[in-house]
């Protein structure tokens, strides 16, 4: 990617900036249920304990991969899969996850569901309930304390445990390619990472929460390098690396392909089920 001037980047990054704390400012207040109740239908399992995964990040969690007719099987809705809808209602998942979420871009297929589904084969009687909070083009400094996309992710956890109980399993996380475009990004990288787990934990009052980072495959600048050793080298506990690089990318050269998401769900499945396995616990 050949360097752009200054200035019309941080004017094209301010835009980007604009409108994705414009789609998670709506998410802070929740828009009245009878505007979804119209087309969204309601699970029987949508008030009991759930075992429960935040999706956050930027575009390759939302996802981008192609929407195939028909869905490939880890794809399809399941009686035990609940997605919390940006209006905080608990309604069966279905891609794509982020579609009322990251609004100001078409999603596709991510890994959210691949996962879950990898999970449900492991566990015959749990109820699975994914919170999709990813954005795309978001880079890490919009996920810090009291910016719009933290707060909303929080305030959608908090909403997923109080309707129905039960636990947060683990935060998966997969942004970085965005703050591939500056140096002092990428430097910066690894210390905001660092912060922004340890707010996470105090927030929801979880000191030992799984956070399940990716590893980039790609990045939109020069400094990909940087941003992926920063992410190996995150020195707390309880944060696992599942690295994405090598995985099929779309023909942008950026986003995951929809056999690569598929492949990174069961990837980040296998790393949630080889940890709890390492202490005792099957989920």
């Amino acid at each position: 990617m050949k360097p752009m001037a200054r200035q019309p980047l941080r004017l094209l990054l301010a835009a980007v900036a604009a409108a994705a704390m414009l789609s998670f400012l709506l998410l802070l207040a929740p828009p009245p249920d009878a505007l979804l109740s119209a087309f969204l239908s309601s699970s029987p399992y949508a008030h009991r304990p759930k075992l429960l995964f935040l999706l956050a990040g930027q575009s390759n969690m939302a996802g981008r991969g192609a929407l195939l007719h028909p869905l490939p099987s880890p794809y399809l809705p399941h009686p035990r899969l609940l997605r919390l809808a940006a209006s905080r209602r608990w309604v069966p998942a279905a891609p794509p996850l982020h579609a009322d979420i990251d609004t100001h871009k078409t999603c596709g297929l991510g890994p959210g569901m691949p996962f879950a589904h990898r999970l449900l084969e492991a566990a015959s009687e749990e109820v699975l309930g994914l919170v999709p909070c990813a954005v795309g083009g978001t880079r890490i400094w919009m996920w810090a304390r009291g910016q719009p996309l933290y707060e909303a992710a929080v305030a959608r956890a908090r909403a997923a445990v109080a309707d129905g109980g039960g636990a947060i399993g683990a935060v998966l996380w997969f942004q970085g390619e965005s703050d591939t475009i500056e140096m002092d990004d990428a430097r910066s990288y690894g210390g905001k990472m660092e912060r922004l787990v340890a707010d996470l934990r105090a927030d929801l009052r979880l000191p030992n929460l799984l956070v399940i980072q990716v590893g980039l495959a790609s990045g939109e600048g020069n400094y990909t390098g940087i941003v992926r050793e920063a992410q190996k080298n995150i020195n707390l506990p309880n944060v696992l690396l599942v690295d994405a690089m090598g995985l099929p990318l779309r023909d942008d050269q950026l986003h995951l392909s929809t056999e690569a998401q598929l492949r990174l769900g069961n990837m980040l499945a296998e790393a949630y089920l080889n940890f709890n396995s390492s202490r005792g616990s099957m989920l």
